[in-house]
């Protein structure tokens, strides 16, 4: 069947759309994607590792001088600090290999041809520099209450001649407070250098993957943006591919009967059809995902979505496969109704065929085109409704999706931090238009009323 589809008109009419074809390809990559994570490329593990010390800005975005502090201050205050030990305590610990381990973060760490006195000594210089920024950061920050308090005296002060004082006094602290810029400038670069010399950057593949992983920046918990958004991209071809597929078969299934059989069958089904399409289907996904987790027999399977990730997603099939046939079941069996009135039908009819086998033999395989059609539009409302259904908190739990981002990242974006809802977005984006683009293209192809 399959070569027989590749070897039709339609398929021929499909590839000489360039643009369905471009789709195709992004579609492609997608999926090669999709399989490397499933593989192990990008494992939960990885997703759920620290790898800068908290929130930080992604490529074309600069730390400012609080920020690169308040890094720096997190790296020694509280990693290296609590791993290392003292300074002087570094090199006399007989247990100071493991030590080394605790003080790795992702791909950075300290070198191993650093001997233990090597680490003593940065280790104690770092803490030092560290120990006289912090210094000049608390006077610079006294310094900067002390210029609010003079322009709130200056503010609320009448007499001219205070004023003028005031604004000297002023003037003597602003110069006095370029200064410290200074100062604390050169000691933030100093400290940098000392880090970077403790715990370097990476280099050959271990800085490529740390590049990687850093260059979208991180969320509140350190956690790599890059990292989760690519990893994101499995459970969108999983949640999508699931639901296509339980959908297309219900759908197909119910659709071939009723409409072929007619009748009560018939009836039954559009029936039920009516009763599925009367409720907005958002509110019967979060219905059904609710039962799910709500029933008793399944409670113990969800209530640890981190031990248990892959069950956490089967709400969430269950609810779009329960769902999402409704279009699939009405067109195929519209189809249906017209196919089984067509000669070769009538004539396997008279012929003395089974009416099961002529409905799956001659019949259902007629429908192909539109299980083609329909599979790639759910595939895309599947992966949209992920989306929201994650974004509300009944979607995908206990791992990294484009809903879960957008969530957890949405108060980011006041602050600038805008790369964990920009990078699920655009995803998201790019593989939707190319499955929309190649829907259409698939329609005009093998739909016959496009023929």
């Amino acid at each position: 069947m399959i070569g027989r589809i590749m070897r039709s008109r339609g398929m021929k009419k499909f590839t000489r759309n360039r643009l369905a074809v471009v789709a195709s390809f992004v579609i492609g990559i997608y999926m090669l994607i999709a399989l490397a994570v499933a593989f192990g490329a990008i494992s939960l593990e990885e997703c759920r590792e620290r790898v800068l010390p908290g929130r930080a800005y992604g490529f074309l975005q600069e730390p400012n001088q609080e920020e690169r502090f308040n890094e720096l201050n997190w790296y020694i205050s509280q990693h290296l600090e609590s791993t290392l030990g003292s300074p002087s305590g570094f090199a006399s610990d007989p247990d100071s290999a493991s030590r080394r381990e605790r003080a790795a973060l992702a791909e950075r760490g300290i070198p191993e041809d650093l001997s233990d006195s090597q680490v003593q000594e940065i280790w104690a210089a770092l803490s030092a520099s560290f120990a006289e920024l912090d210094d000049a950061w608390l006077d610079r920050e006294d310094l900067r209450y002390e210029i609010a308090d003079i322009n709130l005296m200056i503010s609320e002060s009448e007499d001219a001649d205070e004023q003028a004082d005031l604004a000297d006094e002023l003037e003597d602290l602003a110069a006095e407070g370029e200064t410290y810029d200074r100062e604390v400038n050169a000691l933030v670069e100093q400290v940098e250098a000392g880090l970077l010399e403790l715990m370097p950057i990476p280099t050959g593949f271990a800085g490529l993957k740390y590049g990687f992983r850093t260059f979208l920046g991180s969320d509140e918990s350190g956690r790599s943006v890059a990292m989760r958004a690519f990893y994101s991209i499995k459970i969108a071809f999983q949640v999508g591919l699931v639901a296509a597929l339980m959908s297309v078969s219900i759908g197909t299934i119910l659709g071939g009967l009723a409409g072929f059989f007619g009748s009560w069958v018939d009836h039954a089904v559009m029936w039920l059809v009516s009763v599925l399409s009367s409720v907005p289907y958002l509110v019967l996904l979060a219905v059904l995902v609710y039962v799910v987790r709500g029933n008793a027999l399944f409670s113990e399977w969800f209530d640890n979505p981190q031990e248990r990730p892959g069950l956490a997603l089967v709400p969430v099939y269950a609810a779009f496969g329960l769902t999402f046939w409704i279009g699939t079941c009405r067109v195929v069996r519209g189809e249906v109704m017209k196919i089984k009135e067509l000669e070769y039908v009538q004539a396997a009819t008279a012929i003395g065929f089974g009416r099961i086998r002529i409905l799956l033999k001659h019949v259902i395989p007629n429908t192909t085109h539109i299980m083609f059609i329909n599979f790639s539009l759910i595939f895309i409302g599947a992966i949209k409704s992920e989306v929201i259904l994650s974004f509300l908190g009944l979607g995908v739990q206990g791992q990294p999706s484009w809903g879960v981002m957008i969530s957890l990242g949405r108060e980011d974006v006041q602050n600038f931090f805008f790369w964990t809802v920009l990078s699920a977005t655009a995803l998201m984006f790019g593989l939707v238009l190319a499955f929309n683009i190649v829907s259409d293209a698939l329609q005009d192809a093998f739909d016959p009323k496009h023929v």
